[in-house]
């Protein structure tokens, strides 16, 4: 928990990431509110099964973080925050506990169509299985340490449809630097091979105004999973980035999407009804 304010958002990462890790926060500690970020099963220190939080599958998870809220004193969140494939876990949250969850934000977010591709499931369930991650990671890390260049296009290539060098050309040399120290940082645990397996679609339950921001140029999670998502909530609003690759938050036209997401915490959205669709 970080950041000071009446209201509470509460994130949950994407695929490699902890809670000590930082992605897009900002945007919402700016907004005056704080920030909940636990690990998702298999991810830091939170276990896939047994104590502490009895968690077994992402519906269990969602109930665990739920009595996680009431003994932290937090009787309603502003809204559940789904980062790529963490988006699954934001919507069972919103499904499961209405009287908790105000809103849902989805980042680059895994819907429910099949995820990931063929070829990510046979080399992720290869170089991330949880007996291999470890080496796979720390390879990472020495190779940006020597080749930092080489390494950031070769990850990239897994995260745009478009040629590596254009969105390579479109970062900044801080966002550069971000994304160097996030890749030295991230780690598989057995949470990446648990990621990859099937989660019930539980969008017929979820009645919440729910903001979905996704590019058409992602490669990690096509843009045909915001697409079914906004078309399956019965309150959503599509929000087409411009960005180069899944990392939105890396794109010209992030602060004005940072801007609606803030419009959007603050909308009182009691009386919206249908879709609205940007």
């Amino acid at each position: 928990m970080h950041g000071e304010g009446p209201g509470t958002v509460l994130v949950f990462h994407g695929g490699h990431m902890r809670a000590q890790l930082a992605l897009g926060e900002d945007v919402f500690t700016d907004a005056g509110l704080r920030v909940l970020i636990p690990s998702r099963p298999g991810y830091g220190r939170t276990p896939l099964t047994g104590a502490p939080t009895g968690a077994a599958t992402v519906a269990d998870f969602t109930d665990a973080i739920a009595r996680l809220c009431r003994s932290l004193g937090v009787d309603q969140v502003a809204a559940v925050v789904g980062i790529s494939a963490g988006g699954r876990t934001a919507l069972t949250m919103a499904a499961r506990h209405p009287e908790l969850v105000r809103r849902v934000i989805l980042q680059s977010s895994v819907g429910f169509l099949p995820w990931p591709d063929q070829r990510t499931r046979l080399g992720g369930g290869i170089v991330f299985h949880p007996r291999v991650e470890a080496v796979t990671w720390a390879l990472v890390r020495t190779a940006i340490r020597f080749a930092p260049g080489p390494v950031l296009r070769l990850l990239t290539r897994d995260l745009s449809l478009l040629p590596v060098g254009q969105v390579l050309a479109q970062l900044s040399a801080a966002d550069r630097a971000t994304l160097t120290d996030l890749y030295t940082s991230m780690r598989s645990g057995r949470g990446f091979v648990t990621d990859m397996l099937p989660v019930a679609d539980c969008t017929a339950h979820i009645s919440q105004p729910a903001l979905i921001i996704a590019t058409r140029n992602d490669r990690s999670v096509p843009f045909a999973h915001a697409q079914s998502l906004t078309a399956a909530l019965p309150r959503a609003e599509l929000v087409e980035s411009r960005a180069d690759s899944h990392m939105i938050w890396f794109a010209p036209d992030y602060p004005a999407i940072a801007a609606q997401i803030r419009a959007f915490l603050l909308t009182d959205h009691h009386t919206a009804d249908g879709h609205v669709n940007a």
